[in-house]
């Protein structure tokens, strides 16, 4: 099934103090959307907005339509969303089945799925999530988002901490799950390997959307790269 998480004119922060100001844009199911731009641009403010863990003061958040604005994080959730957040939020005293298992709400039928996205998980299934490696716990982090079975997945800098090839491992799987049907919005400072693996690309830039196009055009665009993303290649 075909559908569409949009944001249109969102404003959101933290009390008084605003950090977005009229964010708009689309994530379509089966697409890949990379939300780019300097640290304090306000990207995790946007993620937070979108998930629930922030107010939004005004604009619209929607999934095929259905307002999810004033609705609380776990309604989102029965709506399709599952949002990865920067550091993980592992259980970290409990089993990669226990994450992946909670992350499911006690359903196990998707673990099969997951050690096939992820095989690295497949032999650790009963090992406690704090013992892994950075890159183990971003894998068992995305993987207990999809336990959901979700329509749209935001991921909220998948690559931060983690080697270069332990990143491409990670980004090459969205690719996959786009092809599935998962419309991911990819929030990251690695901006050259997102645009590699996404379809459209925003950037913001002080809580404001400078620039939405194609990622390959933009990938081949050295005035964008200069201006926004020189210090994130």
């Amino acid at each position: 099934m075909t559908g569409s998480l949009e944001v249109c004119e969102v404003r959101s922060g933290y009390g008084s103090v605003e950090i977005l100001h009229g964010i708009t844009l689309r994530v379509a199911t089966g697409r890949i959307v990379a939300l780019l731009g300097p640290n304090g641009a306000g990207k995790s403010t946007l993620v937070q907005t979108i998930a629930g863990i922030l107010p939004c003061n005004s604009g619209t958040i929607t999934i095929d339509g259905t307002p999810l604005t004033r609705m609380p994080a776990h309604r989102r959730l029965d709506m399709g969303l599952a949002v990865v957040p920067e550091g993980r939020a592992l259980f970290r005293t409990m089993s990669v089945r226990d994450n992946l298992i909670l992350g499911g709400r006690g359903d196990r039928s998707g673990l099969d799925h997951i050690v096939e996205v992820f095989p690295e998980l497949s032999t650790r299934l009963s090992q406690v999530a704090g013992t892994l490696s950075g890159g183990q716990q971003q894998m068992l982090a995305i993987g207990r988002a999809l336990m959901s079975r979700p329509r749209f997945l935001v991921l909220d800098e998948p690559s931060l901490g983690l080697a270069p090839l332990i990143v491409t491992e990670i980004l090459a799987q969205l690719p996959v799950l786009a092809s599935e049907g998962t419309g991911v919005l990819l929030v990251e400072q690695n901006a050259l390997q997102a645009l590699d693996v996404a379809d459209t690309a925003v950037i913001i830039e002080r809580g404001t959307a400078v620039a939405d196009r194609p990622a390959a055009e933009m990938r081949n665009d050295v005035g964008i790269i200069d201006a926004y993303l020189g210090g994130m290649a």
